[in-house]
């Protein structure tokens, strides 16, 4: 059992290898041209430093041939020599700053490419997959993958050009004598295997510090943020925010200064025996001069063969452990990639055609959340046809919003069916669907955009139509927000930005509004879309709501009784299940659960 576990970091290594062809077709994907340009480079400056050593392994010859006592001649081709070693050593530092240039340029395309690749499959992920805290580390994992690996992507082509630089001197080396590169191999194994294991410790340890990481980032938010800026004042929350970062923080620090420690020791001890293994092969070479078996400029030559040797050969090491302890890492990007959506629209899914004939159709709905047991809905049936306004009323957390995901297609019911007209929401193409829903949630985003962009992210589609824009403004009253800021539509919202404005809820929810509006969709869904407003916007919000969805179907969640009464029909949800329905007269003359939430609403302004 031992055994086995004092293996796994090995084996997981050797498993982690296996991202290596994936990462590699990603970076083909993302920039071609660096690549092969990139490998072509590599292959010139690791031949160079072979070619200018035997250069001026014949210049050093020459030069001693004419020294005193032998005082022989210059050889003809002396001076070529000489110009041969300048240009070698001139074209390789070219070389080498291409081979920059080249990384640059690949270190760009890849970051873009991978990043964007991650924005994408994001948002093609189930709403449920953000609701669990797992997946929030494996995407902060990926996410910072996406970047951090920028390394080990220049590591790979610094690997090629080490392991073909290494392999041109050991065939020198090994063509004098097989035991120089021996002794060189045993003397760089035991760093190699140091380095290794550090690494791999490294990794785990950053795997482990990802949640705590997590908390940390969250309250560094938290204590600087504008939202949290009047509480953390008016309650004296800094020491309390302050203290519980510092004490996250110290543990971070102590773990990562004990491995630091560790590999100090350990390292420095197996870094010696590197440096004992290159010396032996240079006293070999030092003694076989010395007896006549080689001239000064072979000794010169195997000096630096045994430099390059031995100095590429444990870079090799070193290397390759690094690359394959940074594919560890990639383990949560590439798993990331991999994770498949549920709720997927069918191949060739059926096309929605407005305008919609019988309308939608829950019929015995259930619905639990996964790893959750709680039954949301329970044997749940309802009916929205064209051309109704239907509102949802109910205590928190009696299902209304999830009636709402479920009729857009965020999920799919656990138990039981969704129709529209007919068919099963599954049958038809999720894009379809959506192109012909209109949302807005309570908790609805605030774009750091322009006014402009934050109204069409309705449908990007009228972006570039500013009538669609600025009548969808007058339909929700947005357009008396724009026509108060300084540079109207172009108004960059938010503070995030310089030169930009901040809204009140009231005003960014007018903005909300308009994206609904924007949509010509057969549904459109408002979920607490009156909450910030004031009693006179709210009215005004409404009277326009009734003209814009006549004809279509609209499902209101509410608490504000006042704008409920005004849909054709009211269901009462509770425990999950349809308790009670019909128009506000019927519901307060039977006297039941939506008379008694009334009559509660209305005393208070009594």
């Amino acid at each position: 059992m031992t055994k086995g576990k004092a293996e796994s970091p090995w084996l997981e290594r050797l498993h982690a290898l296996k991202n290596m062809p994936p990462v590699l077709r990603i970076l083909w994907e993302s920039s071609r041209f660096a690549v092969i340009w990139g490998t072509v480079l590599r292959i010139i400056v690791a031949s160079l430093p072979f070619l200018i050593a035997k250069v001026a392994q014949y210049i050093i010859n020459d030069i001693v041939a004419v020294i005193p006592p032998r005082g022989g001649q210059l050889a003809p081709n002396f001076w070529h020599l000489v110009a041969a070693e300048i240009f070698l050593n001139v074209f390789l530092g070219l070389v080498m700053r291409a081979i920059d240039y080249t990384d640059s340029l690949l270190a760009n395309s890849y970051t873009q490419y991978v990043s964007v690749r991650v924005m994408e499959h994001a948002s093609q992920l189930d709403l449920t997959t953000y609701e669990n805290p797992v997946f929030y580390d494996r995407l902060e994992r990926a996410r910072v993958q996406a970047t951090d690996r920028l390394a080990m992507i220049q590591q790979m082509g610094r690997l090629m050009q080490q392991l073909m630089t290494t392999l041109i001197f050991s065939a020198a080396l090994a063509w004098v004598s097989p035991w120089l590169i021996l002794l060189l191999a045993v003397g760089v194994m035991p760093s190699f295997l140091g380095e290794t294991h550090y690494a791999f410790l490294g990794y785990a340890k950053n795997f482990r510090q990802t949640p705590v990481k997590r908390q940390m980032d969250y309250l560094r938010e938290v204590a600087g943020s504008r939202d949290g800026a009047k509480e953390i004042k008016l309650f004296n929350l800094s020491k309390f925010f302050t203290e519980r970062f510092q004490t996250l923080a110290r543990q971070i620090y102590i773990e990562d200064v004990q491995l630091s420690r560790s590999k100090l020791l350990v390292g420095g001890l197996l870094g010696i025996i590197g440096t004992l293994g290159y010396y032996s092969a240079y006293i070999y070479v030092i003694w076989r001069t010395i007896n006549h078996d080689y001239s000064i400029g072979e000794f010169t030559f195997l000096t630096v063969a045994i430099q390059q040797a031995s100095s590429n050969l444990q870079q090799v090491f070193t290397t390759t452990s690094s690359i394959a302890d940074q594919a560890l890492f990639l383990t949560d990007l590439l798993a990331f990639f991999e994770m498949k959506p549920a709720v997927i629209s069918k191949p060739n899914g059926i096309l929605v055609k407005p305008p919609f004939h019988t309308g939608f159709e829950f019929q015995n709905v259930s619905f639990v959340y996964p790893g959750t047991e709680r039954r949301i809905l329970r044997n749940f049936t309802f009916t929205l046809h064209p051309g109704e306004r239907v509102a949802l009323i109910g205590e928190n957390g009696q299902g209304k919003t999830t009636i709402v995901k479920l009729i857009t297609r965020l999920y799919d019911p656990t138990e039981g069916q969704i129709l529209l007209d007919g068919i099963d929401l599954r049958e038809y193409s999720l894009e379809s669907l959506h192109d012909h829903i209109g949302v807005i949630f309570q908790d609805f985003m605030q774009y750091e955009m322009t006014a402009r962009e934050n109204i069409a992210v309705g449908d990007v589609s009228h972006l570039a139509q500013p009538g669609a824009i600025e009548h969808a403004a007058q339909q929700s009253l947005a357009d008396t927000v724009v026509n108060k800021l300084e540079h109207g539509y172009d108004q960059v919202l938010g503070r995030r930005f310089d030169g930009g404005v901040e809204l009140s809820g009231g005003e960014w929810q007018k903005i909300a509004l308009a994206r609904a509006y924007l949509r010509d969709a057969q549904l459109l869904i408002l979920d607490e879309p009156t909450a910030a407003l004031d009693a006179r916007s709210e009215l005004e919000v409404f009277e326009r709501f009734a003209e814009l969805t006549e004809g279509k179907m609209a499902l209101l969640i509410s608490h504000r009784f006042s704008t409920v009464r005004m849909a054709d029909r009211i269901v009462v949800l509770s425990g999950g299940q349809l308790i009670e329905e019909g128009n506000h007269h019927s519901l307060m003359d039977a006297g039941g659960t939506y008379a008694e939430m009334f009559q509660m609403q209305a005393a208070s302004y009594r």
